[in-house]
């Protein structure tokens, strides 16, 4: 990511990118995940896929972005009216990953020390002595769901930063890994503002993937009803690990990207920034802030889960525009003209995916 960033933009042709040529060193230094690495992924996660199924109707959308944030070692934002089935389909994702897993409920008055963990004074049983002793938080687990996120306090929803991005937890000085593999997926509801506190930028940006979940149609609805008004109820298997995850997140990282591709998903990143010249007029007309760095790296890897999710050996133009929505929606900024003429960041994105296809093979 670093040699495509630090190169100018001056000199490249949008026509002149390729699929399977020009791979960056990145990619080079590693071995090109083979058919069977790559079929055997594709069995995994149909295992998770058919687990799922079990349990959560439709979605196809929202199931396909989690798992390539799955692949890709990100957190998610699931965004999405009550109803929708967005706690239940972690929860689903959770038991069928073999993997410990703990729900925060966010509200008003949780405190930090409620997600982290706190020190308690104890007795040592052979000296005497008083001892401080680290009980943990909910926040110790391999798949956390925040609940509502933006239902509690901007002080108590930063308690997360350090462990989105740093895999650790800080207190009282000391420092406590996080076992691996780590995910935060957080559920949060538009419609309703009243006692709630919208995320920071800050925050957002850990974010990998902002899902959007939408409502069933109307034969998933009808599916739906007749499940759950039932007297049975599904039992979900346990069907991947903890070890198995991290070697398909190793194998993701593994796949080869050409450097025209990453200087696509640069120019993408850069041209949401209305204070550069790679800004169109339109982006310069509803936007206030665009999106950061992160945005660039995240395009690529979840580009390159995309490519191994559909039996490719490397990435496509196709697989960076398959995820720039849920990557970008939520890192751009929109401003008081866009609100006035209902125009979305998910408008803006898809309008510079269109003005950008036809240079993309």
């Amino acid at each position: 990511m670093t040699s495509a960033e630090e190169r100018p933009d001056e000199g490249f042709e949008p026509g002149e990118i390729s699929d399977n040529k020009g791979f960056s060193g990145a990619s080079e230094a590693q071995d090109e995940p083979g058919a069977d690495t790559i079929a055997q992924v594709q069995e995994a996660v149909g295992k998770l896929r058919r687990q799922l199924g079990k349990v959560i109707v439709g979605q196809d959308e929202v199931i396909d972005q989690l798992l390539l944030s799955l692949l890709s070692g990100g957190h998610c934002l699931l965004v999405g009216v009550p109803g929708l089935a967005k706690t239940l389909l972690i929860s689903t994702l959770a038991r069928a990953l073999s993997l410990t897993f703990n729900r925060i409920q966010f509200t008003p008055d949780l405190m930090p020390s409620d997600i982290t963990g706190t020190e308690v004074i104890q007795s040592d049983s052979e000296s005497g002595d008083r001892v401080f002793r680290f009980v943990p938080g909910p926040i110790f687990a391999n798949v956390v769901l925040a609940d509502e996120i933006n239902r509690t306090p901007p002080k108590t929803q930063a308690a997360l930063l350090e462990a989105m991005q740093e895999k650790q937890v800080t207190v009282g000085g000391n420092r406590h890994p996080l076992t691996p593999p780590f995910f935060v997926l957080a559920t949060q509801n538009p419609i309703e503002q009243e006692g709630t506190y919208p995320l920071p930028e800050a925050q957002l940006d850990r974010f990998m993937f902002n899902i959007s979940v939408d409502y069933p149609n109307a034969e998933e609805e009808l599916e739906i009803m007749q499940r759950t008004t039932g007297g049975q109820d599904a039992e979900v298997e346990s069907v991947i690990d903890g070890t198995r995850i991290l070697e398909l997140q190793a194998l993701v990282r593994s796949v080869p990207i050409a450097d025209d591709l990453i200087r696509y998903a640069l120019r993408l990143t850069r041209a949401t920034r209305v204070r550069t010249e790679d800004a169109p007029d339109f982006v310069r007309r509803h936007v206030e802030w665009g999106a950061g760095p992160r945005a660039g790296q995240y395009l690529v890897l979840g580009a390159k889960a995309s490519a191994v999710l559909a039996g490719r050996p490397h990435v496509t133009g196709d697989d960076i525009r398959k995820v720039a929505l849920p990557v970008l929606r939520h890192r751009i900024v929109t401003n008081f003209a866009a609100e006035a003429e209902g125009v979305s960041s998910d408008d803006i994105i898809r309008r510079l995916l269109e003005e950008t296809a036809a240079h993309v093979v």
